[in-house]
């Protein structure tokens, strides 16, 4: 199970966006796409993403398109920048990503 925060007009998934809560979080998002015309997606929260959570990040997208509706991710995560960096999927998304410093 992954928890989400939800406030108006923003939802924020905290935990794995794996295969293993691909399902549970896909109901959710696009339920929270539904209810609303923008939806602000905060990644700060993922702290792991595969194949099936980057599915789910594609799906969203693609259906609020086709509806006529907004979404945006914000705040990634580590565990994001680095799957998007690894896909060079980060511009298909069309959302700032903010560069953190690799020096720490």
């Amino acid at each position: 199970m992954i928890d989400t925060k939800e406030t108006a007009g923003r939802i924020a998934p905290d935990g794995e966006m794996t295969i293993y809560t691909a399902a549970e979080l896909k109901t959710r998002l696009l339920n929270a796409l539904e209810e609303r015309d923008e939806l602000e997606v905060d990644l700060s929260g993922v702290s792991e993403l595969d194949s099936a959570g980057l599915q789910l990040m594609v799906l969203l997208k693609r259906e609020a398109g086709e509806r006529g509706k907004n979404v945006r991710f914000v705040d990634h995560s580590q565990a994001v920048l680095d799957v998007l960096d690894l896909t060079d999927l980060g511009s298909v998304f069309g959302d700032p990503v903010l560069i953190r410093s690799q020096a720490a």
